[in-house]
């Protein structure tokens, strides 16, 4: 299917308005689905479509990434296919181009390239751990199905190659930008969860630089969310972070604590401690180190909020009532954290 472009539109300068418009339309694709429904996140478009998802992401350039340049966007699609493929091989498809020919856009791989898309095979919205935690909640097998999935990720992850130091530096260089983003009228005690966040931190830097020396840090999933991982036979982990690599480099208790961080902010705080124990007694690594997780939980609590803030930042933000509210919930779990009290 090619959809004409407006008139003075270039092939080569087809307009992010313009190719929303075209992958919103059922007849756009090969297998024509009934209806097609957009997903916008912070930075990527997300269409459904029948049994096939298509993400595009959007044109933008953050300190931490860059989608800028059409090159750039084929680079981190191809990435984001290689590294989910790691989990999840059969849902990641592949990477089309979208192309530009005769005055508009097609998926058929005739014209000039325009942008990239990752073509997954679409997961089932009602076994999302996100949905189910809205409704009845994950059961004692879901739970017990994803700590054995992340255990043998975690066992088969390549073990990083950062350096001590840079491990740590990493938590003081965010925190700096939490403090600097969270000076926020509308939040609530951001200081002293933060000082305290600083001191922990401080206190734990030989910890955490053993978690390093100790193999125990991986090339992970890197956002490891609810909304990321689907209760299918096998559990299908999805979604990972592909853009940074540094980000990605993670002990496997900080994406359990940061799991269960996001699982208590959508009313299952319970899910924290079995997911952290859980994992523990997979890997076999005996109890918990809890000082540490503790600290990642906080500081994943800290990040989020952050980020929720960072969104009333943006031209035209989206839902502008919510962010306020969802980054006080998350200092209260900072909190909490600190407090071991999760």
């Amino acid at each position: 299917m090619v959809e004409k472009l407006e008139p003075g539109l270039c092939d080569d300068a087809a307009s992010t308005r313009e190719k929303l418009r075209f992958l919103s339309a059922p007849s756009s694709y090969a297998h024509r689905p009934t209806a097609v429904e957009i997903i916008e996140t912070h930075m990527s478009y997300v269409f459904l479509a029948g049994e096939r998802a298509y993400k595009m992401k959007k044109p933008v350039r953050y300190p931490f990434l860059d989608f800028s340049t059409i090159k750039a966007r084929e680079r981190n699609c191809r990435e984001e296919l290689r590294l989910n493929r790691r989990l999840s091989r059969d849902v990641y498809l592949g990477v089309r181009p979208l192309t530009a020919a005769h005055g508009g856009l097609s998926l058929a791989g005739d014209g000039e390239i325009v942008d990239w898309l990752v073509e997954m095979r679409r997961l089932p919205r009602d076994l999302m751990l996100d949905e189910l935690l809205r409704a009845s909640g994950p059961d004692t097998a879901q739970i017990e199905a994803i700590c054995g999935t992340l255990a043998q990720f975690y066992q088969r992850a390549e073990r990083s190659s950062i350096e001590p130091a840079r491990y740590v530096g990493r938590f003081i260089r965010e925190q700096q930008v939490n403090r600097a983003m969270l000076t926020h009228p509308g939040i609530d005690h951001a200081s002293q969860v933060l000082d305290l966040l600083d001191r922990r931190i401080a206190a734990s830097r030989g910890r955490l630089e053993a978690r390093v020396t100790g193999g125990c840090v991986v090339d992970g999933h890197g956002d490891l969310r609810p909304e990321h991982i689907c209760l299918t036979e096998p559990v299908t982990l999805f979604d990972c972070l592909e853009f940074n690599a540094d980000l990605r480099q993670v002990d496997p208790f900080d994406e359990a604590a940061f799991l269960g961080v996001e699982c208590a902010q959508l009313g299952a705080p319970h899910l924290f401690r079995l997911f952290v124990e859980g994992l523990a007694l997979r890997l076999g690594s005996g109890s918990p180190p809890w000082e540490l997780v503790w600290l990642y939980a906080a500081w994943r609590a800290a990040l989020r909020a952050r980020l929720s803030i960072a969104h009333l930042l943006e031209p035209a933000p989206r839902e502008p009532k919510k962010w306020e509210p969802l980054a006080n919930r998350y200092l209260k779990l900072a909190a909490a954290a600190l407090d071991g009290a999760l």
